[in-house]
């Protein structure tokens, strides 16, 4: 009698593009976690172009790495990985070390709106739990603690049925987009000139 095979394609994701293309990642079983789907990563990596080439960036609330290691595998200088779950960063950090990319990363098991660090960042991905309605607080925490580089990329993913959340000054919607369930957004950061 043969066992039921689970989907193929379960607890894994495929590297779209750059030095990992085509690389298949393993990620944790962690409740709620819902990577981004390919088409979504391949148009928001359209979007961004040569711009990920040496950024910095911030995978604010990172779950399965995707958003992070697709901009790893496109030439980012180093990503820092949030996530406030043990298992997810347990199986991200054992990803970056097989991708051997732990010198241009850190996973750490950090509530993103407390994230502190003197980095400057230039691409920022957040895609928190839809549940947990985080956009507005996170984009606020961007600010107050002086994480964004002029020009800073902020990638956002929200429920189809919700707006982008009330932008401060600073803040423009670049591109918008919906695909299934899913709203998505690309944001600039300009902060405001001192006067």
């Amino acid at each position: 009698m043969h066992k039921p095979r689970k989907p193929a394609n379960q607890n894994r994701l495929r590297i779209i593009g750059g030095e990992w293309r085509g690389r298949k990642i393993t990620f944790a079983s962690t409740a709620g976690l819902r990577p981004t789907a390919d088409r979504v990563r391949e148009t928001l990596f359209n979007w961004l172009g040569p711009r990920v080439f040496g950024s910095h960036c911030l995978d604010m609330y990172a779950g399965s790495g995707a958003l992070g290691l697709e901009a790893l595998s496109r030439g980012a200088a180093h990503c820092d990985f949030l996530d406030t779950s043990a298992e997810a960063v347990a199986q991200l950090s054992q990803t970056l070390t097989l991708l051997a990319a732990n010198d241009r990363s850190t996973a750490a098991c950090k509530v993103a709106t407390t994230w502190q660090t003197p980095r400057h960042y230039d691409l920022v991905f957040i895609d928190p739990p839809f549940a947990d309605d985080l956009l507005e607080a996170s984009l606020s925490h961007l600010i107050t603690s002086d994480l964004l580089a002029s020009d800073t990329r902020i990638y956002v993913e929200m429920p189809r049925s919700q707006d982008l959340p009330n932008l401060s000054d600073g803040f423009e919607t670049l591109r918008e987009k919906t695909a299934g369930e899913v709203r998505y957004a690309l944001l600039s950061w300009q902060p405001s000139p001192i006067s």
